[in-house]
Formats: structure tokens, sequence, C-alpha cells
């Protein structure tokens, strides 16, 4: 398996779609710093998984997408493809059959992240198991990114047994090892909870039965209350009804006299508006006055200022003046003084000039000697550098021949000990079989596959009559809610028609009746209007010819006539005995039209019927006595008589209402058995949905039970035949290895001779370096002598120089400074005398300039005194009118208030009437509830009912309820079902102890095999690294040493000497030996596990040009079994690649790749 192609797109500076070719096992990458050549290395890490953004260079996923440039746009995703080489098949499982295997991954900008495997999307966990035991991965030993060298060797030592572990392939027993774990601690946690659960259900049953008790106790206590309650919410509906009706009376008698003050206050307002006229004419003669009076007022002051502004004007004028003549005198004598000091300094600058110009040669002079002096110090510097350069060589190539030399004797000594431990091996394993028979497991995998198919039909169907069922459920509760808001509605309308018959009778008369009935031990078939029924459209012609009849009792078989308590009949009562047998012939009369009691129809057969006014008084023409007439609108005519009934009459409607409420009540109970249906069809159909998911769950069991085995099955055959191969696998690496072993024994050998022979002619040549060293240094002390003398000489004449041209400066400086201040003060002195002459001319030179000015502001005084007279005068008038609009505007205020007072009134009165009302309706609203109806609960409680009376029965049985306590309605149900799932839970419990014991087993059968294969490989990886590091340092020691005893989970340190050192701890070494360090534990894991590339990112950075060389070599004789990508600048690595890529960024943000064939160009350029 190798790398073939890295496919880029949008991945941070590869913005355009790249394809990065990997034709041979030397690819080299190189460019400049910062054009992207870690990015490659990025890209591998991100695909297989990584997912620290900090690993990548960036601090969120986002960041690996291409953000832009000056030039170009972000882009919305990023893309990576590995195409991978399996044509030796070294990935097994399904995926061993294909020769190609591409791996990809795609994030966008809202970080989602998608892992394509062959083009079919997968989960980032199956790119990781594809790689297991390999040896790849985001993190493992084959990509060495910059820094990781020496973090690997720093590293600690449970991190170092990471790489072990990798390289031992047994990650994919670790991964097995956490997952099982896993399982064991949920199985563990729900075992614990389902202990708690059956702990807690043990406990619950013992209650159960006691609760159901008491939950019969509270139902029947529960109805006892509601019912008293609800004669209390009658009794107070009752109560406020009366009341409502005592404040709508003091309502209208308070509008009355609300209307009275209302008057009161217009006249007063009628009064003010006169007085407010008086006021604005009063208030317009005060603003005249006022106006004229603050007129003259501005003009005395303004006159005023002016007087005093001429005073203080003169004064300020001749100050000035002073000061003037005063500044004058000073800056006459400051000049004199100025003039004076500048001749005498220019005397001493003219005077300093000649010593300046000695100081400056003798500078000049030591400068030059001091020069002379430095250049022959420099040339000496420059032999020396030139002679170590030269000795420098001879010693290093001692130093290294000796190195080589040791080393070269211990690999001959190992290259020995290996040879004979691979022929050992070999005949051991010549002497097994070379192909084991795998398990002929494939018939019960294909069986297994056939079950899963045969389960996932299985629950796809029961799914649909999952959905199906619960669509129906759902259909069902939907009409049922419908229905339900039905009966709701016609309860209410039948209960309405109810009362409106009722209230058609006195309540009080109906109740007497039914009392005098219950006395004469009679029996009532109801009343009239119940017991007709009547033809469509005669019902107002009945009630008008029956009226008050309508409301009779009808008392079954008994004659009226013969009562004895007749004449204790109640006032206001209609009674009507039901005996009478029908005679006579009916047609054409209002009797034909019903059918009921034979007496009520008697009553109907002298009326006869018309169909409209015109026909009933044309028939009244011709009546019998006692006949009359009605029509069907309820036109009641006789001879000389004609009545029609009043709208307000309480038997109008009466069989129509009766009618309608028959009709309600027949489709009332047509719902309500509708309802009842549905209830049961919605039961039947929970129970359906019920055993589907039983049998679902059973079905996903068995599903889980088939994937479970053909897991078992597969893993099974997979290890037999990974057995197989990897025997054969040792045999072909052990006859190779035995080969290359005895080529580089006779290899090392030829070195070894060269190494000898080198060493002698390094020896020689140190001696000739010695005496050269020492003439060399003997000429250094004369010279440092000389340049010492020479640099104190020019040092003390340029110390004298600096201070001279300081002197000279300072006088220079002085000279100028006070040249500019003599010519400011002449300037000042011209501004002064100027100012002199201008002050003289402004000062006045009359005796009295203000004497205009005073007798104006005479005049003005006397204006005045005049104004404030008027002024006052209109003031006090606007007075008193101010006093008549406050007691005006007070009387106002008292009558509006009275008005106020009265509309409070009103308003609270209002206010008690609506809540009242708000009351009422709440009142019915809650009666109505309870399926009652205000009106019949009221009618039948006594006058005398009180509310305190019923709410103290309605608090005897709140409390009987308190007295129960806390009541679980649903107890006896509780009890079968915490029965029923008691049992389930105790059989869940018996699975999750097998399945905890299972769990364990597999545990330690995981940990012995991890435990074989570290101990074998960590061996292995040793010894590999003891061989290697003296190739790398040419000589010295190396070794791995466990930190712990226990293989599971001990770390791995690393001990090294490189050669002629005895450093205690690896962490003394320098950079560049740490780096060879990490590289031979690297190498001797790749030997032992090689993963199907490698990546290097400029490892060779910290190492000198002869260990970049080890390097190399070491790098190109492992390429032959492991491909090598590496990002290097060193022009030694640079050689050993067959293929260069050059990675540049042209475009400033965007990397673009040129490639080269190393090997064509070598051609290419020889011919």
């Amino acid at each position: 398996m190798r790398l073939k192609s890295i496919k880029l797109a949008g991945f941070k500076s590869f913005v355009d779609p790249t394809t990065v070719q990997f034709p041979g096992n030397m690819c080299a990458v190189v460019g400049p710093n910062g054009c992207g050549k870690s990015n490659i290395i990025d890209a591998v890490r991100w695909v297989m998984g990584e997912s620290s953004a900090k690993t990548l260079r960036g601090e969120s996923m986002t960041d690996v997408i291409f953000n832009g440039t000056t030039s170009r746009q972000p882009v919305s995703q990023a893309s990576i493809e590995l195409v991978f080489d399996n044509a030796q098949g070294k990935v097994a499982g399904e995926f061993a059959a294909y020769n190609e295997i591409s791996v990809r991954r795609v994030v966008t900008r809202q970080a989602q992240s998608e892992y394509y495997l062959n083009g079919a999307k997968c989960r980032r966990r199956d790119i990781t198991d594809l790689f297991l035991g390999t040896g790849l991965g985001p993190r493992s030993y084959a990509i060495i990114e910059q820094g990781v060298v020496s973090r690997l060797i720093e590293s600690k030592p449970e991190e170092l047994r990471v790489f072990i572990e990798e390289a031992a392939g047994i990650s994919k027993y670790k991964e097995r090892r956490r997952e099982t774990e896993s399982r064991m601690r949920r199985t563990a946690e729900n075992l614990e909870r389902l202990t708690d659960l059956r702990d807690e259900l043990q406990r619950n049953l013992s209650h159960l039965d006691r609760q159901a008790r008491a939950a019969e106790k509270y139902a029947e206590l529960k109805s006892e209350e509601r019912t008293v309650q609800s004669e209390l919410y009658a009794i107070q509906w009752r109560n406020l009804s009366a009341s409502r009706g005592q404040v709508a009376g003091e309502i209208g008698a308070l509008d009355v006299k609300r209307e009275a003050a209302r008057a009161e206050v217009t006249h007063t307002i009628s009064g003010l508006e006169a007085a407010r006229s008086q006021q604005t004419e009063a208030a317009d003669a005060l603003n005249t006055a006022q106006e004229q009076y603050y007129a003259i007022g501005g003009e005395v002051t303004r006159v005023e200022q002016a007087l005093r502004f001429a005073q203080e004007r003169r004064g300020e004028l001749q100050r000035d003046l002073e000061q003037t003549r005063s500044s004058l005198d000073q800056t006459r004598q400051l000049l004199d003084s100025d003039r004076q000091r500048l001749l005498e300094w220019e005397g001493e600058l003219e005077r300093s000039e000649p010593a300046l110009t000695e100081f400056r040669a003798q500078a000049r002079l030591g400068a030059e000697a001091l020069s002379a002096a430095d250049t022959a110090m420099q040339q000496w510097s420059q032999n020396w550098d030139g002679f170590n350069e030269r000795a420098r060589e001879p010693s290093q190539a001692a130093e290294v021949q000796q190195s080589r030399i040791a080393y070269l004797e211990q690999v001959l000594t190992k290259l020995q000990e290996r040879s004979q431990k691979h022929e050992a091996e070999w005949e051991a394993l010549s002497s097994e079989p070379a192909d084991e028979a795998v398990p002929p497991l494939s018939a019960k995998i294909e069986q297994a596959d056939t079950e899963i198919e045969s389960r996932e039909g299985e629950m796809a169907t029961l799914r649909g009559q999952l959905t199906e069922s619960q669509s129906a459920i759902e259909r069902s509760r939907q009409q049922q809610d419908d229905i339900r808001a039905a009966l709701q509605e016609r309860r209410g309308h039948i209960a309405s028609l109810t009362a409106l018959q009722e209230a058609a009778s006195d309540d009080r008369e109906r109740a007497a009746l039914g009392d005098w009935i219950e006395t004469e031990s009679l029996q009532s078939d109801g009343t009239v209007y119940a017991s007709l029924e009547v033809d469509a459209g005669w019902e107002t012609a009945i009630e008008q010819v029956l009226g008050e009849a309508l409301s009779a009792q009808l008392l079954a078989e008994v004659d009226v006539r013969g009562l004895a308590g007749i004449a204790a009949l109640p006032s206001g009562a209609f009674v009507v005995d039901n005996k009478l047998q029908l005679a006579g012939d009916v047609a054409g009369t209002l009797a034909a039209h019903v059918r009921g009691p034979a007496r009520v129809r008697s009553w109907l057969q002298s009326v006869l019927v018309a169909e409209n006014l015109d026909e009933a008084q044309r028939l009244c023409q011709d009546l019998s006595p006692g006949q009359s007439v009605v029509t069907p609108d309820g036109h009641w005519l006789g001879a000389g008589w004609h009545r029609r009934r009043s709208e307000s009459d309480t038997a109008a409607g009466m069989l129509a209402r009766q009618s309608q409420l028959e009709a309600l009540q027949s489709e009332f109970e047509g719902k309500r058995s509708e309802a009842d249906e549905l209830e049961k069809r919605i039961s039947d159909l929970l129970k359906t949905r019920v055993e589907l998911e039983k049998q679902a769950t059973q079905a996903q069991k068995a599903q889980q039970t088939a994937v479970n085995e053909r897991a078992e099955l597969v893993a099974e055959q997979r290890a037999a035949a990974t057995k197989v191969e990897q025997v054969m696998q040792r045999r072909k690496r052990l006859k190779s290895d035995i080969e290359e072993t005895q080529r580089q024994y006779e290899q090392e050998q030829s070195n070894l001779a060269d190494a000898r022979k080198h060493l002698s002619e390094s020896l020689d040549q140190m001696e000739l370096d010695r005496n050269e060293r020492e003439r060399l240094q003997r000429e250094r002390t004369t010279l440092t002598e000389q340049l010492t003398r020479q640099r104190e000489a020019s040092r003390e004449a340029s110390d004298a120089l600096v201070r001279a041209e300081l002197q000279s400066q300072n006088l220079d400086t002085q000279v100028k400074t006070l040249k500019e201040g003599i010519g400011r003060m002449e300037a000042q002195l011209r501004d002064l005398e100027s100012r002199e002459t201008e002050l003289t001319g402004t000062l006045p030179q009359s005796d009295d300039p203000d004497a205009e000015n005073k007798a104006r502001l005479t005049e003005l005084l006397e204006q005045r005194l005049v104004a404030e007279g008027e002024l006052n005068s209109q003031r006090t008038r606007v007075g008193e009118i101010d006093n008549s609009l406050r007691e005006l505007e007070a009387s106002r205020m008292k009558q509006e208030q009275a008005v106020q007072g009265i509309q409070s009134n009103i308003e609270r009165l209002r206010l008690q009437e609506t809540e009242s009302s708000v009351r009422l309706e709440t009142l019915a609203e809650e009666i109505t509830k309870r399926d009652a109806v205000p009106q019949e609960i009221a009618s039948a409680l006594p006058e005398e009912a009180s509310e305190a009376e019923w709410q103290e029965k309605v608090d005897r049985a709140g409390a009987r309820i308190n007295r129960l306590g806390p009541i679980n309605l649903a107890a006896i149900d509780e009890h079968a079902k915490a029965s029923e799932r008691k049992q389930y839970l105790d059989a869940q419990n018996d699975d999750l102890v097998a399945a905890l014991a299972t769990l364990q087993s597999a545990i330690r059968k995981i940990d012995k095999e991890t435990r074989q294969r570290f101990k074998d490989t960590f061996d292995q990886i040793n010894t590999g690294f003891a061989e290697l590091f003296p190739r790398v340092f040419g000589g010295g020691t190396a070794c791995l040493e466990m930190t712990g005893d226990d293989l599971l989970d001990t770390g791995v340190a690393i001990f090294a000497r490189p050669p002629g050192k005895k450093n205690s701890t690896i962490h003394l070494l320098s950079g560049g030996e740490k780096a060879m360090t990490a590289i031979a534990l690297v190498f001797s894991i790749f030997q032992l596990n090689p993963a199907p590339f490698c990546m290097l990112d400029e490892v060779d950075a910290p190492l000198d040009d002869a260990n970049v060389g080890r390097y190399a070599r070491m790098v190109r004789e492992m390429s032959e079994k492991v491909q090598f990508v590496f990002i290097t600048h060193n022009k030694i690595t640079m050689e050993a690649a067959d293929q260069l890529m050059g990675v540049t960024m042209q475009e400033p943000g965007v990397s673009r790749l040129v490639t080269v064939d190393v090997e064509k160009a070598a051609q290419l350029a020889a011919s």
C-alpha cells in the first residue's frame, strides 16, 4: 500500500484544484518559507480525521478553508482526497479486494465535515478503523512535522508508549477494549439504576392498596362537596340578582341630582366670563402704563451710564500715558547695556580661532595612526580565522573517523547476531505449514445476512403498521373532540330551553301545586304542553287558544270534580284530569291539528280553523253558539269579539320550544352513543398499538442479535486470514533481511578499512598545524599593544578638540542671541514713542465735557415721577378685578366638587353593578361546569337559605376530604401496572448480570493479547533502535526501557549516549543530537512495522552536513520498503530525492505546484 496522489481544492493556500502525484518512493517538496509546503502534510493529517484546529495551526476547523486574498474571494468549502494504491492488499477487511482506495473529506463554512470512502459517504470512525494497525492516523509516527522530532524525544513515558502501540498494531485492540469498557460501564450503570427501580417499585406496591381504598372514599366525599358548592353558588347568584336591581334604582336618583348641580355650575361660569372680560381691559391699560414707565427708566439709565463711562475713560488714558513714559526710560537703559556687551564678546571670539585650528590638526594625525594599527589587527584576525578553519577539518575528521570505527565494529557484531537470529527464526517458520485453513464461515455469514434482511423487512412492516395505527388513533381522537364539543353545545342549548319553559310558570305556584298533588296522593302525567304533539305552523294558534292551560298539570286516572281536597287547590293552580274519551268529528277544527290528551283536544273541537284573517271573518258569520275561529298566526275571532295574544305572554313559544327541546334531546342521545362507540374504538386501537410496539421491540432485539452474531463470525474469519497472511509476510521479510544483512556486513567491513586510513592522515595534519598556531599567537600580542597605545593618543586629541569647539560655539551663539535682543528692543522703543504721542493727543481739553448729559438727566427724572403715579393707579384697579375673579372661581370649584361627588357615587354604584354582573356570570359558569342550571338550583333551595350556612357545609365537606390526606386517584391502575413492571424489571436484571459477565470475559481476553503483542513489539523496536543509533551517530549506545511492570499501562523511556559522552538524561543532549536520536527511533519502528508511507517536515533542519548525509542515506535505504515524502531546504537531502516538487507563491497567498523528475532531468542534462 502506498500513497498515489493528493487532490487539494480550497484547502488553506491551495485554492485552485491541485493534484500532487507521488510516482516514486523518494519525493521531496521544496520551496521558500511561507509558500505552503507544510499545508500538504496538514492536508494528509486532516483527511485522516484530525479534529484539533490547533494541531493544524488554526483556531477553528473552518480556518483550513481558503480565506481569500487582495485579488481573490474566499471559497465556501475545502476538499482533500487521498488516493492509495492497495495492489498488495495491505488494508484488510471489506476493502482488501480494491486495488485503489480513496479517502476524501469536505468541510464547509458552517463547520460541517463530511467523509467519503471510495466515493461513498461514511463516518469519521470508518476512516479511523480503516487505518487501525497500519501505522497511519492523524497523529501517528508516520507523519513527523516540524518540532515533532524534539517533542518525541522529550515526551512523557506514557506518550511515547502510544508510538509503540501503533507499531504493534494493538490500537485496534485498545479501541475494542475501550468500547467493551464503555459497554461494561453502561451495563453497570443500567444495572445500578435497575436495582434502584426494583427496590423503589417494591416499596411502592405496599402503599398502593391503601391508597386505592382512600381514593374511593375521596370520590364519594368529593361528589358531596361539589353538590353543596353548587348550592352555595346558587344562593350567591340569587342574592346578587336582588342587590343589582336595588343599585340600579339608586343610580337613577343620583342622575337627577347631578343634572341640577350642573345647572348651577353653568350660571357661575357665565359670571366668570364677564369678570374675565373686565380683567383683560384693565390688564391692557396696566401694560401701557408699564411700557411708558419702563421706557423713561431705560432712558434715565442710559444717560447715567454715559456720564460714568466718560469719567472712567479720562482716568484710564492718564494712567496709560504715565506707564508708557516709564517704559521708554527703562528700554533706553537696557539697549545701551546690550550694545556694550556685544563689542566685548565679538573680540573674544576672534582671539579663540588660532587655538582651534591647532587642535584640529592634532586630532587628524592621531586618527590616521589609529586607523593603520586597526588595519594591521584586522589582517591578523583574517589570517587567524583562515588558519582555524583549515585546522578544524583534520580534527573533526579524526573525531568522526574514531566514532565511525567504533560504530562499524559494533555494527559488524550486531549484523552477525542478527543474521544468526534471522536464520533461526527462518528455520522455525519453515517447520510450520505455509497455509492454514480458514474456517468455512462464509455460509454462516450469508445465513446471518439473510436473517438481518428478514428482520429489517419485518421491522419496516411493523413501523408502517405503527404509523398507520397512530394516524387512526389521532383521527379518532379528533372526531371524539368534535363530538364532545357538539355534546357540550347541545347540553347548553337544552339547559337554556328548559330554563325558558320553566320560567313560563311561577316557581312558587308550581312548587305549591306539587305539594298539593303529593298531599292528595295523586299521580301527575306532566304538563299539558309536554303531552301535546302539534302540526307544524299551528303552535301559535294552540298557544293563543289554550293560554295558561298549557302549563296545567295532567292528573292520571282521576275525575277532578270528585276530588275531596279540591278546595285546598293552591291559588293560581290549574289541573286537568285525563279520563275523557274524545267524541264527535274533529275535522275542520283546531283539534285536528293536535295529538294528545282527549280532555285537551275536546276544548279545541269548538274552535274552527282558517288559513288567514279574511277567511276567519267569513266563517264568523255562520258560527254556532260556543264556536270560534283561529288562524295560524294567532288571530282568534268569535261572535262579536277578536283577540290576539300579547308578545309578553308567558306562554308564548312554549310549544315551539318543546318541539325543539325534544329534537335536541334526541340528537344529544345520538351523539352520546356515537361518542361511546368512538371511545371503544380508540381503546381497541390503543391495544393494537401496544401489541405492535411489543412485536417491534422483539423484532429489533432479534435483528440486533443477528447483527452481533454476524460481526463475531466476520471477526473470526478475518483473524484466521490475518494470521495466515502474517506468517507468509514474515517469511518474505526474513528472507529479504538475511540477504540484506549479508550485503551490509560486507559493505561495513570495507567502510571500516577506509575509516582507519582516513584517521591516520588526519592525525599527521594536526601535528603540522600546532606550530603555525603558536606563531600567530605571538604576533597577536605585539599588534594588540600597538593598537592600545594609538587608541589612547587619539582619544586625548579628540577630547581637546571637542572642548575648544564647544567654547567657540557657545561664544558665537551668545553673540547672535544678543544681536537679536538689541533689534527687538529698538523696535519696542519706537512703539513706545508712538504710543506716547497718541495718548497725549487723545486726552480732552475742556473743563466740563458732560454738561449736556446732566441737563437731559434732570428732565427725564421729572417725567418718570408722572409715569409712576399712573402705573400705581392701574395696578389698584387690576387687583380689585382679580379679587372678584377669585371669589367666582372659588364658587365654581365648590359647585364642580359637588358635581364630582355625585358623579363619583354614580360611578361607584355602576362599578358595583358591573361587579355584580361579572360575579353573576362567574357564578353561572361555575354552576354550569357542574352540569346544572342556576335557576333550577336556586328555586329548589329554601328562601331562608343563607351563604354562611352553606359555606359552613362546604367547609365541613372540605375538612373531611382534607382529613383523608393526599389521595392517589389512579392507585388501582398504578398497582396493576407496577406489578407488571416489577416482573419485567426482574427479567431485565437477569439479562444485565449475564451480559456483564460476558463483557468481563472479553476484557480479560483482550488484555492477554495486548500484553503479548506489546512485549514482542517492544523487544524488536529496542533491538532495532540499539542498532540504528550507532549508525546515525557514528558510535554510542541507546535503548528503550519500561517504566512500570504492568504491560497494559507502563510507560517507555529513552536512554541515549552519543560517542564520547556519559550524560545521565536525554534532556542534556543538544537539539541536533535529539533530532538524530528521534530519527533512529522512528526508523527502528518503521523497520518493524513500516507504515505505507512516511512524511517528514524539515526533520533535517537542526542537522549539520555530515549528519544530513547519514540521514539521507538511511532514508534512501529504507525507501525500498517505505514510501517517503519529505519537506526540506537542504541541498544534500534534495539530491537524494527521485522526484522534486516545488511549491511557489507567485500570486500572493496562492500556492502552485511544479514537479521535476530528477532521474529524467539528469538524463536530459547528460544528453
